[in-house]
């Protein structure tokens, strides 16, 4: 489906979306802040910056921080020490700060617009983001906000960004997962969703209101060339791209797809258990054995890191 012809429209539709998915957001992707969680976030860190030690980041600030996966999981690895966390949705932000409060952990939040950012030049040395990048309308003026709040030699660093060939080569366990679903649903003893849920009862497809419109905020896809374009226009220097994720991305898009079609309280625990499990697995088997040999954007998840020029 097309995105929302102007930037106003699609900045809208993005409010409206995560609003409506804030409270249910940590389970539907499974997000950790245990060991588990803080081992993902490091590892994905460590590959977007191509180093295997981490430095102790002073003050970062998180764009598109949603709940807090990265940023809280990051603050409790000991990894960053103070933070700001950026959401156009104020539904999002008060998930994170109730996260941050059962955690223990004292973040800042700011509701707005990354492309505006209300923040004061030079007051970061990590500017960071995942699965983020694919909502903002205007890319260019979003790097050069990046660019201004890092100190001199800040790192810059996003994951999780959909590659344009990865993202069709994920339309292909989309609709497998659609033709099978009936079947699927009748083995586990799930019902079909509802409007109220994730999808339409009958045609296994997203649900119509606020979280009808999720497949309305995905604003891009990227090649690699993109990103560092991206970047370089901005001042930034040393912009590298990698690529994370190709047959774990399959396999969550085939699991995801299904229990987008079921009623959520169908959805057995046992189920979830295979789909979470399973997908950690294959990314072990992707990192061990498929990254660094393929090119980035055979990959469904583009990284991108650069730096402010001292």
């Amino acid at each position: 489906m097309p995105a929302p012809p102007t930037a106003a429209q699609i900045r809208e539709v993005n409010v409206r979306y995560h609003d409506a998915a804030a409270h249910a957001y940590d389970g539907k992707w499974g997000i950790d802040f245990g060991p588990a969680g803080q081992n993902q976030v490091l590892g994905k860190l460590r590959k977007a910056l191509g180093r295997g030690e981490l430095p102790v980041f002073d003050r970062g600030l998180e764009i598109g921080a949603g709940t807090g996966y990265f940023t809280l999981n990051l603050m409790l690895a000991g990894v960053l020490r103070e933070a700001v966390c950026m959401d156009i949705s104020p539904g999002m932000l008060a998930a994170l700060q109730a996260n941050a409060e059962r955690l223990g952990l004292a973040v800042e939040t700011v509701a707005g617009d990354a492309e505006r950012l209300s923040l004061p030049d030079a007051s970061f040395d990590l500017v960071f983001g995942h699965a983020v990048l694919h909502h903002l309308p205007d890319l260019e003026r979003a790097f050069g906000q990046f660019h201004r709040v890092l100190r001199p030699g800040g790192a810059l660093a996003f994951a999780g960004e959909p590659s344009r060939y990865g993202d069709r080569l994920a339309a292909l366990p989309k609709r497998g997962a659609l033709t099978v679903a009936p079947l699927w649903r009748r083995a586990i003893g799930a019902g079909a969703a509802t409007p109220e849920g994730n999808g339409t009862p009958g045609n296994d497809r997203p649900a119509g209101g606020d979280h009808g419109v999720e497949f309305f905020v995905d604003v891009h896809s990227f090649s690699p060339g993109d990103l560092r374009r991206f970047a370089l226009g901005a001042g930034f220097e040393d912009a590298r791209v990698a690529g994370e994720e190709l047959l774990a991305s399959w396999f969550g898009w085939v699991n995801r797809t299904l229990e987008s079609t079921a009623d959520p309280e169908d959805v057995p625990w046992i189920w979830r258990q295979y789909a979470y499990r399973g997908y950690l697995l294959l990314q072990h088997v992707d990192r061990r054995m498929l990254e660094g040999r393929l090119p980035p954007e055979a990959f469904y998840n583009l990284m991108l890191a650069a730096r402010r020029p001292v």
